[in-house]
């Protein structure tokens, strides 16, 4: 993959190791697109995902910056309770039939237990999409209206790939230095909470890097991350 010449000059400025705030300012610092890029966060797991598996959800104080449209399955009382909260698409059987004709105009889902066995028959369409709700990101439950305020207001999931990595959106550049810094904070300490209580490595976060959108990624010290969950 060949980069741009903008993204080859900043990469030669980085150095080995940032701590959080350092990195923060590095990428605010050297962006200069038309656009407000995405802030990301990429963590990289220290345990065998053949072996164990990370999935969960982190609430960040100040979003990431965009709107997520959220589609609530649920029936009787449940649709006014989801409708009031703010979802964008509140149903049943006809959206179980849009999202199989293709139709999935849509970032998040929430869903009532009850409706669930007919939700799993579209895995094959949302599970590789991270879109199936899950209790433990909080997307399958009985109190919906809760769940379509936390995923309005910010809320990220996060899901172990394949090769041990965890990937989320922490907010935009124009975001304040504080609010980046208090958001990377809340999502590193919602991974270190979702650690398998089985698991016996002593690097559960191996590697962590901070990218912008078309921005190279920076190495966090290991040592900023741990301050972070510890305190």
């Amino acid at each position: 993959m060949k980069h741009s010449k903008r993204f080859r000059e900043v990469k030669e400025k980085i150095k080995e190791l940032y701590d959080i705030s350092g990195a923060i300012k590095f990428i605010k610092e050297n962006s200069n697109t038309k656009f407000d890029e995405t802030i990301e966060i990429a963590v990289k797991l220290g345990i065998d995902p053949k072996k164990e598996h990370v999935r969960g959800a982190s609430s960040l104080p100040y979003g990431t910056g965009k709107t997520k449209r959220v589609l609530v399955f649920a029936e009787d009382a449940k649709v006014k309770e989801a409708q009031d909260a703010g979802a964008d698409f509140v149903g049943s059987d006809e959206y179980l039939k849009k999202i199989e004709g293709g139709w999935l105009d849509f970032d998040a889902i929430v869903a009532t237990p009850e409706l669930m066995p007919k939700i799993s028959k579209l895995g094959k369409l949302l599970g590789p999409r991270g879109l199936m709700p899950n209790p433990k990101t909080g997307t399958l439950t009985a109190d919906v209206g809760k769940a379509v305020q936390e995923v309005k207001a910010g809320k990220v999931e996060f899901k172990m790939d394949k090769g041990g990595c965890l990937h989320s959106p922490v907010g935009k550049v124009s975001f304040s230095e504080d609010k980046l810094q208090e958001n990377i904070n809340q999502f590193l300490k919602s991974v270190w909470s979702a650690k398998p209580s089985t698991t016996k490595v002593k690097n559960y976060l191996k590697t962590v890097y901070l990218s912008s959108t078309m921005g190279p990624g920076l190495k966090l010290d290991p040592k900023s991350v741990d301050q972070t969950i510890k305190s």
